[in-house]
């Protein structure tokens, strides 16, 4: 994957909020104090689910990249399945492309059609902010899905992934294993995606402090390409130089494909390894429990089911259920959750195919 199709954008500070929460009702809590009537009404209105009701038709602009990879592919479907959910959304998406001229003309187009908000997944935040201000300066809110732009200003609300978090999911899973296993020294090896993306150097510090918290530290780290071919083609070298692993990070569960080929052909056993993102070829591996695959921690593309759920209840100034303010937040970090065979079989209708 080049660096436009990169995925896992930078992550900018905010409400650390899962996506579980971000597209279920609210649920209503006994308030330790009377509440005013105002707060009680808000109660009520959240624990009916009333954000969910039919309200203003709204039109909703998405424009993403081409979805030539198993995590695009997945946030352009799940865009499309939470548009479904209301029928007071028109759901209005443009051609999919990796070309930053041609995604820049087609926001434009939506901008000229009027729509009433739009869900942007830039190729490039830095490339597509001005277009993105030019929607805001329109009157259009935007909702700046995973990679962000650099100008707040281009955007209403923010909500993505969080990379370093990602890391340090990983890190303590493969920390606590470890130490309960008894094992000192370890050989840890990480299998990163793109080396010079700042969203890999995140996932790689985040992996590196969760290390530190339990004394171990990374052996050896080598740079793929978040393509199958690339983790074959890695893993096979990493696993010639090292005739003894006592655990593997691997960023990218779509890589990920190409790795577990590696240690398959390797004929190699004797490490656990977490992968990333949360596949579903992934978590039916982990599933199975006759492979090295343990784990992985994710970066749901669900994400944009829940950047559609925002785009309308902005559309219709309306807030989160959830929340006690009357407004969307301005930026919503997704947790990195663990999945391992205890949790499984919750999480895989979630999944992406790779």
């Amino acid at each position: 994957m080049t660096q436009n199709t990169g995925r896992r954008g930078f992550i900018l500070g905010g409400a650390v909020i899962g996506a579980g929460a971000l597209v279920s009702a609210c649920t209503s809590n006994e308030p330790a104090v009377q509440p005013s009537a105002a707060a009680a009404a808000a109660t009520t209105a959240a624990a009916a689910g009333g954000n969910d009701q039919p309200g203003t038709q709204v039109t909703i602009g998405f424009s993403a990249p081409a979805a030539d990879h198993g995590w695009i592919a997945a946030i352009a479907k799940n865009a499309e399945a939470a548009a479904k959910q209301y029928s007071d959304v028109v759901f209005k998406p443009v051609e999919p492309t990796n070309d930053i001229n041609q995604q820049i003309s087609a926001v434009e187009s939506l901008i000229q059609a009027k729509v009433d908000v739009l869900v942007l997944l830039p190729n490039d935040g830095q490339q597509l902010n001005q277009v993105a201000r030019q929607a805001m300066d329109a009157g259009i809110p935007v909702v700046n899905l995973d990679r962000v732009f650099p100008d707040k200003l281009s955007y209403r609300t923010w909500i993505g992934g969080d990379n370093y978090g990602m890391g340090v999911a990983a890190g303590h899973y493969i920390g606590k294993t470890l130490k309960e296993k008894g094992v000192s020294d370890p050989v840890i090896v990480e299998i990163q995606g793109i080396a010079t993306l700042p969203l890999t150097q995140d996932r790689s510090k985040g992996f590196e402090d969760a290390l530190k918290s339990y004394g171990f530290k990374v052996t050896a780290k080598q740079a793929a390409q978040f393509t199958v071919q690339s983790g074959t083609e890695v893993t096979a070298n990493l696993l010639q130089a090292h005739k003894k692993i006592d655990a593997i990070w691997n960023h990218d569960d779509d890589q990920g494909i190409g790795v577990l080929a590696a240690i398959k052909e390797a004929n190699r056993s004797e490490f656990f390894m977490v992968g990333g993102a949360g596949s579903a070829n992934a978590m039916r591996e982990i599933q199975s429990g006759g492979s090295v695959l343990a784990a992985t921690v994710t970066y749901s593309p669900t994400m944009a089911s829940s950047a559609i759920k925002l785009a309308r209840l902005i559309a219709q100034d309306k807030g989160m259920s959830d929340l006690t303010e009357n407004q969307v937040p301005q930026s919503i970090t997704l947790a990195s959750e663990t999945i391992t065979k205890d949790n499984v079989a919750t999480y895989l209708p979630l999944g992406f195919e790779s």
